[in-house]
């Protein structure tokens, strides 16, 4: 009989291991490769603690029916094992990477370190700065009481015109004519196609190379102007940049002639027209006195007005007289009827007097016309003849000041720098031009990776 102990599984609590009853035989490998796969079976995931158990086929040394050595069980417990993770090892894509970074980054960075270094030609830099000056004087506006900063004419600034004519083709015209620009920066094509000139280039080919290898800082708030030139020589870098300078002060002499020529042209044409209206003021005037034969309407209002005051005294002393007649004569006295006659004439001629300044009737006194309509108009004629008295002397003091300046230069180039003689070639800066070339390079390619691996895990 078959005793309960048969088939007993030794356990052991430090780790697990597999014990298969038997009858003596060697235990069952199939046994334990089920047990290792177990835990990836649905079926025993109920397991606890990974505990799997495998009924085995019965043993030679069973013997027995029923439990026992024939109802053997593995059990395997404690938690699955999991297989090992292999080595990485570089994938397809990873080769894609590289040979991408090498052909976006690494193959144009290298050839740009090899052109600097080998093919580019050193260029030397000259400096020079200057401004424009303009002395300090008042116009002809400021004798008719400052009209023109009135008005608010705007002015151009002589700095932003010379800014615009060293980059204009005829500063270029000019130089090359001078210096021969397109034989230097020429030579040392086609040896170095980036930095040098290509050969029988027009004049805007010209001027594009020109703004190129002429760099310009012009700083608005006090119109200073640097200008730092580029050559393949020391020499031709410095003899370009004393021809700048030159060339500049031809313009800015150009604009002082200019404004010379126009500022005598304009005070001469004023000075023409206040003359005229001069001229006809002072014919009005006399063809007014001409037709009213009168001088000066005031000085003979003044004369009528004597002669009333005049009138009215003799008018006084007529009356006083009379009544001291009446006082100490009769009626029919001689002197009494003197008196009053010439009473009545006095107050006849008052009456005329003042008729006539009011009446056009010459058999009156008049003188043809009513006086206050004269008066008017002699007024109105001596106003515009003292206007155009008074324009006319501005006119001639605006003529003397255009005369004045014109006699020297109210504008002229000042130059705070000298061009500079280089000794160093500091162009083409090959340090700078690397590391911005690989800076741009490893941002072009990082964004195409990143780009294409989010096309892929998209797709």
């Amino acid at each position: 009989m078959n005793t309960p102990n048969d088939g007993a599984a030794a356990r052991s609590d430090a780790e697990p291991k597999t014990t298969v009853a038997a009858s003596g035989d060697a235990p069952d490998k199939a046994a334990e490769k089920t047990a290792r796969k177990a835990p990836d079976k649905p079926g025993e995931a109920d397991t606890p603690k990974g505990r799997v158990e495998t009924l085995p086929p019965g043993g030679k040394g069973g013997g027995g029916k029923g439990g026992g050595q024939d109802g053997a069980r593995a059990r395997v417990e404690g938690p699955a094992e999991r297989p090992m993770a292999r080595p990485a090892r570089m994938q397809p894509r990873h080769w894609g990477l590289g040979l991408s970074f090498l052909a976006v980054v690494g193959m144009p960075l290298m050839a740009t370190i090899l052109y600097l270094w080998i093919f580019a030609v050193d260029q030397y830099a000259s400096i020079t700065g200057f401004t424009i000056r303009q002395e300090e004087g008042g116009g002809a506006s400021e004798l008719l009481g400052g009209l023109a900063s009135i008005t608010g004419a705007p002015v151009s600034s002589d700095a932003d015109i010379l800014y615009e004519f060293i980059q204009s083709q005829e500063m270029v015209r000019e130089v090359d004519a001078e210096l021969g620009l397109v034989e230097h920066y020429t030579a040392p094509f086609p040896g170095d196609p980036v930095f040098a000139l290509w050969p029988d280039p027009s004049i805007e080919e010209l001027q594009s190379f020109w703004q190129g290898k002429v760099q310009i800082t012009f700083s608005q708030s006090n119109g200073l102007i640097e200008v730092q030139t580029l050559a393949f020589d020391p020499g031709t870098a410095h003899a370009i940049n004393r021809e700048i300078v030159a060339r500049s002060q031809q313009m800015i002499n150009d604009l002082n002639l200019q404004a010379r020529e126009d500022a005598m042209r304009y005070a001469n044409a004023d000075l023409e027209e206040a003359r005229d209206r001069l001229r006809a003021a002072r014919g009005a005037l006399t063809a007014f006195r001409t037709r009213t034969q009168i001088v000066d309407p005031e000085a003979d209002m003044q004369g009528r007005m004597g002669v009333m005051t005049n009138l009215q005294q003799q008018l006084a002393e007529a009356l006083i007289e009379y009544d001291l007649l009446q006082q100490t004569a009769n009626a029919q006295d001689p002197r009494v009827r003197q008196v009053e006659q010439r009473i009545e004439v006095i107050r006849g001629r008052i009456a005329d007097e003042r008729a006539s300044f009011t009446s056009d009737d010459t058999r009156m006194g008049g003188v043809g016309e009513d006086y206050p309509s004269l008066i008017a108009e002699y007024e109105g004629l001596a106003v515009d003849r003292q206007f155009a008295e008074e324009t006319y002397r501005a006119a001639l003091a605006a003529v003397d000041l255009a005369r004045a300046k014109a006699q020297r230069q109210s504008r002229y180039l000042a130059t705070y720098i000298p061009p500079t003689l280089p000794e160093v070639a500091e162009f083409p800066r090959r340090t700078i031009i690397v590391a911005m070339t690989g800076l741009f390079l490893m941002l072009l390619w990082a964004v195409m990776a990143l780009v294409y691996y989010s096309i892929r895990d998209r797709g």
